[in-house]
């Protein structure tokens, strides 16, 4: 076994955090953004906003039937996050994807289909906004049209879904991960 031997190692302290947290961010160039389609349940939205706050997206849109964060339920998932990440309901699915072009991100939604890459194979470099749908039926037909590419999560287990609040936390995850590990610009 390699590393600090466990008696010598304990949780950092907020100050810890925030210092570990900024050296993070300094190695962060890549602009993130988050569409989320249709997605309904308060305990979602609230989890894809601190998802959201965590990895840095610097801006939501929202389309279809989306809660809002303003939503009273939203908080308890949230727990302050919702302040931290700027958000617009974009009206259609098909807006909300032209506001993020309009942006200047590439949009990946996050769907199966036929022609969708695996997570780690798909454009997620750059500037790029990554998309999700409803929580019963996924990205509608309009978004994955509208999108620049479609990624999946590969599952090993028996189970063929995840929550979309998790999904979107893995998505977000793996697009920092990589930018993290690319080699570092000569």
């Amino acid at each position: 076994m390699t590393g600090q031997p466990a008696e010598g190692r304990r949780q950092l302290r907020p100050t810890d955090v925030k210092r570990l947290n900024r050296t993070w961010r300094r190695r962060t160039e890549g602009r993130l953004g988050l569409l989320v389609e249709s997605v309904t349940q308060p305990f979602n939205i609230g989890s894809i906003v601190r998802s959201a706050a965590v990895f840095g997206v610097e801006q939501l849109w929202l389309a279809g039937n989306s809660t809002l964060p303003t939503h009273q339920a939203v908080g308890k998932t949230a727990l302050g996050t919702d302040r931290l990440v700027p958000w617009e309901h974009a009206g259609t699915p098909v807006a909300a994807v032209a506001a993020a072009h309009a942006a200047g991100f590439r949009v990946v939604a996050i769907e199966l289909t036929t022609d969708a890459l695996p997570l780690h194979e798909a454009p997620l470099d750059g500037d790029v906004c990554l998309a999700v749908g409803g929580e019963d039926h996924g990205c509608s037909p309009a978004l994955l049209a509208a999108a620049d590419a479609v990624a999946y999560i590969p599952q090993v287990g028996r189970v063929g879904s995840l929550n979309v609040a998790v999904a979107t936390a893995v998505a977000l995850a793996e697009t920092r991960r990589r930018e993290w590990a690319a080699p570092a610009p000569e």
